[in-house]
Formats: C-alpha cells, sequence, structure tokens
C-alpha cells in the first residue's frame, strides 16, 4: 500500500504510517454515500467547506485543515482507488483545495474538491480546470484491481520543465493505473522522447502529438451498462418500418449485453439492396448502446495506410482513419459503421484494406503505424452495411452476424410512403395534411411507377415531388389543397 510523504526533507529513523485503505467504487457521481475519500472525524467535526492542503509532516497521510487562521490536522481513513494518485499530486504540489464533504459516523465524507487561490476564494483557473477534468476522467474510467506505487515513475529527463508537456505530465500522473497498462507504459516512453534532447525536433513533435491524440481519449472497459429493453424497442419501431426479423436480431443483442455487460463477439452485417435502411439501422442500434459512432467508407479507401496510419520516419507523418476515429469520439468505446464492406477487397497498390478490418474487428487490439502502440478495441462494436455478401471474403464474414434484409413488398412501399415519407416533406416544406392530399389510386400509381428500384430512397425523392408541386399550385395558382390521383400522379412523373 503506498504511503504519501509530501515533506520535502525526509524525517529519519520514522517509520512511515499509511492511514488510509483504499476502496474500490464505480460510481459516476460522488456524494458522501459515495465519497472520493473519507478524513478522520472522532476528535473534531468539520465543517462543510474546508480549506486546506493535503500534507504528511509526521509520515502520515493526512489532510492540514485551515479554520479561522489557525491549523488542524487529519489523518485520511479511506480513498476510491482511482483517486489515490490524484491526491498524492495535489499534496505533492502543495496545492490549496477546498473540500466540500459531510460528518457521517465513520468520518468525514470529501464528495467534491476545488482548486483554491490565497485566502480561499476559488480561483477558476485553468489549473483549477483541469483538476475537474481530471476529476471527471477519474469518475468515468473502472476502478483498477489494485493500487501500487510504480518505481520507474521518474525517467531521465523528468527534471525538464517543458510548458507544452505539462498538463500532458501531470494527467499521465494523476490517471496513474486507470489507464490500461500498454498505455501507460507507451505514454511514459513517448513522454521521455518529447523531452529528450538527443532526438530530433521531428521526432519530439511527432511524440508529443501522439501523446496528445491519447491522452484526450477516455480509455474506458468493456463493461456495459444494462440498456432498457422497452426503450430499445420504442428507438427500433419509431426508426424502422417492418424489419421484425432485424428488430428481433438487435432485441437479442440487448438482451445479451444486459446478461453479460460485455459486447457481443461479433458485430452485425447488413446485406441488401441499396435503399432499404441498412445506414439507418446501424445509427439505431448506436443510438440504442447510447455510443458515438463512426463511419468507415470502404469504396473511397484504396491503400491499407489510409487504415492504419503512416511511419514517423517521414515529416508528414500521421495517424490512421481508424485511430482519428477514436480521437474524434473521445473515447474508445464506440460503434464503427463499415460502409460497403463488399468493397473492402478492391485496394490498389500495397496492400489489402479487408485484411486491416480483420485485426480491428477480431476484438484482440489495433496497432496504428503512427501511435506505435496497440490500441485495445474490446468496447467497439462494428456494423457493417454490403449490398452483395458473395464479393465479401470468408475471414471477413466470419467476424459478423450476418442479417439479410430484403427489398420491401407493394403494400410495405405504400405504407411507408403514406405514413412516413410524405407527412415528413409536408412537415418539413411547411405544408398542412390537408392542403396535399393524395387518393388510394394514386397512391396506388405513385408505387407501380417506382415498382423496379429497390429501397425507398426513390419515393422519398416522389414524396418530395409532389409536395413542392402542391405548394407551387397553393402560392401560384391560390388554390386551398390539391389533390392526387392516379392521372394526375402519372402526368407528374411523365
Amino acid at each position: 500500500m503506498p504511503v504519501f510523504d509530501f515533506s520535502d526533507k525526509p524525517v529519519k529513523n520514522e517509520d512511515t504510517v499509511c492511514t488510509y485503505t483504499a476502496f474500490q467504487s464505480n460510481a459516476k457521481e460522488k456524494t458522501p454515500e459515495e465519497p472520493i475519500l473519507v478524513l478522520d472525524n472522532s476528535e473534531r467535526q468539520w465543517i462543510h467547506h474546508a480549506l486546506g492542503v493535503f500534507i504528511n509532516p509526521a509520515k502520515r497521510t493526512a489532510f492540514e485543515f485551515k479554520e479561522n487562521g489557525e491549523t488542524f490536522s487529519a489523518d485520511i481513513l479511506k480513498i476510491d482507488s482511482r483517486f489515490v494518485s490524484l491526491i498524492k499530486w495535489l499534496g505533492e504540489n502543495h496545492i490549496s483545495v477546498r473540500l466540500s464533504g459531510k460528518n457521517l459516523e465513520d468520518g468525514y465524507a470529501v464528495y467534491r474538491i476545488r482548486e483554491t487561490a490565497f485566502g480561499g476564494g476559488t480561483k477558476l483557473s485553468a489549473a483549477d480546470g483541469f483538476l475537474q477534468f481530471m476529476i471527471e476522467r477519474l469518475l468515468a474510467s473502472t476502478a483498477s484491481e489494485e493500487v501500487e506505487e510504480d518505481d520507474d515513475a521518474d525517467e531521465e529527463g523528468d527534471d525538464m520543465k517543458l510548458t507544452s508537456l505539462q498538463s500532458i505530465s501531470d494527467f499521465m500522473t494523476c490517471a496513474g493505473r486507470t489507464m490500461p497498462d500498454n498505455i501507460r507504459l507507451w505514454a511514459r516512453r513517448n513522454l521521455a522522447v518529447a523531452r529528450s534532447n538527443e532526438v530530433s525536433p521531428e521526432e519530439r513533435r511527432h511524440a508529443q502529438r501522439a501523446l496528445s491524440i491519447m491522452m484526450n481519449i477516455q480509455w474506458k472497459s468493456n463493461y456495459f451498462e444494462a440498456i432498457d429493453p422497452v426503450e430499445a424497442r420504442r428507438i427500433l419501431d419509431e426508426e424502422l418500418y417492418g424489419m421484425e426479423r432485424v428488430k428481433q436480431r438487435i432485441m437479442e443483442t440487448v438482451i445479451q449485453i444486459n446478461r453479460t455487460h460485455t459486447l457481443p463477439a461479433y458485430g452485425l452485417l447488413l446485406v441488401g439492396p441499396a435503399g432499404t435502411g441498412k445506414s439507418q439501422i446501424a445509427y439505431a442500434v448506436a443510438r440504442i448502446l447510447k455510443l458515438p459512432w463512426t463511419t468507415l467508407d470502404m469504396s473511397s479507401i484504396n491503400d491499407p495506410e489510409q487504415l492504419t496510419g503512416s511511419s514517423r520516419i517521414y515529416a508528414n507523418a500521421k495517424p490512421g482513419i481508424i485511430m482519428e476515429a477514436f480521437s474524434i469520439a473521445g473515447e474508445s468505446n464506440l460503434v464503427f459503421i463499415i460502409n460497403e464492406l463488399d468493397k473492402a477487397a478492391s485496394g490498389k497498390g500495397n496492400g489489402n484494406p479487408a485484411d486491416v478490418l480483420l485485426t480491428l474487428l477480431d476484438n484482440l487490439g489495433f496497432t496504428d503505424n503512427y501511435m506505435e502502440c496497440m490500441i485495445p478495441t474490446v468496447g467497439v462494436y462494428p456494423i457493417a452495411t454490403a449490398n452483395n455478401k458473395e464479393d465479401i471474403s470468408a475471414p471477413l464474414m466470419s467476424r459478423f452476424a450476418v442479417i439479410d434484409i430484403p427489398d420491401y413488398t407493394f403494400e410495405e412501399k405504400k405504407i411507408i410512403f403514406s405514413k412516413f415519407a410524405l407527412p415528413k416533406v409536408l412537415k418539413r416544406i411547411g405544408l398542412k395534411e390537408n392542403e396535399c392530399i393524395i387518393t388510394e389510386d394514386g397512391l396506388d400509381a405513385v408505387i407501380e411507377e417506382f415498382k423496379n428500384t429497390s429501397g425507398i430512397r426513390d419515393l422519398e425523392q416522389a414524396a418530395e415531388h409532389l409536395a413542392a408541386n402542391a405548394l407551387y399550385r397553393i402560392e401560384v395558382d391560390h388554390v386551398p389543397q390539391v389533390t392526387f390521383d392516379a392521372e394526375g400522379v402519372r402526368h407528374l412523373f411523365l
């Protein structure tokens, strides 16, 4: 168990005393019942908002309260394991803070920490912004299994104080073992490179850029909160008409997540004609999972390097599309929507982009050439779309649960047009439903006109054409309403 020693000089012949125990917590918000830490209040009850600093003058882990010109010390009894490194950092840097807490039977439960300026006023500075950023990040992280000191934390060049790297260095110190081990060790190595005078300025610039990208991503665990199945079904019904088999498969995924609290081993591959709503299904799933999403359009990727990034040996090197997706999302748990997977095997020149996707889909980790680090992918849920599964390689197919999406029937297209497409267009352009009316035979004529086209995109364009024509006649000819029968529809679409 680590012991905080914030004194400038060691006290000889005095044993260190660790007064606290670290407890496991994954609470996303802190309250007196779920505190950051607990201080001893057996001899004195502490006020709600207390000022002071974390210190260790007598080799004890403690907090020094400052009240009305007097100083009182209280041992730290318990700390949320995620905050051990942060509390140590606050003490080592002698940062004045204001604690918000509540006196309970087992101690003074601290649930908020703010940096304060000299005299007790809230500093509200960039420094306090960093402290609040760190607390939010730590709250979003998963409790580490153990808390231990990192004997190798000091590296050659650590005494160099480069302002441009200070926030990165502080973040790494405070985050501690809440970051994945391989990323934590990678960050230390790159920080040493960024601070070293023994490498070229280009190498230092690349190292700092890579650090900035990596540290701004919230690296979450693969634990997923339970999803409300009723809400999930409501979203599916709102986004999709019919497609009961597809909805059933997605609901099975939801129930599986609720039981295991992890993502399924396989993503979804949606195969069907253009315009049948494959991308819309993918967006609905991301909405149900409450995850950010990103898209990879395989038809526009000709070189694997676009996905894996370029080596830092080049002056214009940069991360690949996959790493950039993590950076834009700001977290490691996200939905990857891979459009046109059947085009993935059509790479030109230096290799096959489909081979790169295999490492992403295996959930074993993805390596970007620029980052030079194994990126955890256990929180990535892939959803791919394709028009023709015969053009997809067997290794890629084996990574997905395949769902075939048939084209809509004549009756389904009628309902989609009349109940969804046309009302949506009328609302968008400001027409009332009784201003643009389509008769039953007119509706049949619309569907007949586009019977040989797949999907519903042409129907949506037809609804746009009808509504625009009705609006024109109402505004120009000053008619109260426009009715389209079969003859009117055929005349309009000549």
